[in-house]
């Protein structure tokens, strides 16, 4: 189970990341292995919706299993796969770079973060980074 300190801890080296690499405002969004939201955090001067894209690339990476980096491999192979996989999830699938798994060291899935705010590449390495930072397994896919 994915912890209320695990997911802070998340989101707080998240920032501290984003700052290290002067990104643009972050919002990070923790899910818990359900898919429901554990912990969030959107920058002063961060976009209106990006709370909304970084849900649907954790989402989407939670709810297929992989990141959403490979999500986003699958969408330019496979695009009626993801387009109606999207539909079932009510539009809540974001496939691109930046929602990646929360794994714990015997590989199993405890939940997913996802980024949005800079570019997708850097949003990724942002969770990647925060996830490791707390001592967890980050899978991008």
């Amino acid at each position: 189970m994915l912890t209320l300190d695990q997911a802070h801890a998340i989101l707080h080296a998240a920032i501290a990341e984003a700052g290290k690499r002067g990104l643009k405002p972050l919002a990070v969004l923790v899910l818990d292995g359900r898919g429901a939201l554990k912990a969030a955090l959107v920058q002063d001067g961060s976009s209106l919706s990006r709370d909304k894209v970084a849900f649907g690339k954790a989402y989407g990476a939670l709810s297929l299993g992989i990141g959403s980096r490979a999500l986003h491999k699958r969408a330019e192979e496979q695009p009626y796969f993801v387009s109606a996989v999207n539909g079932l999830l009510g539009g809540a699938l974001i496939p691109v770079p930046g929602g990646v798994l929360v794994k714990d060291q015997a590989g199993a899935v405890l939940g997913a973060v996802g980024i949005s705010g800079d570019t997708s590449d850097n949003d990724e390495a942002c969770a990647t980074a925060a996830i490791a930072a707390a001592g967890l397994v980050a899978d991008a896919g």
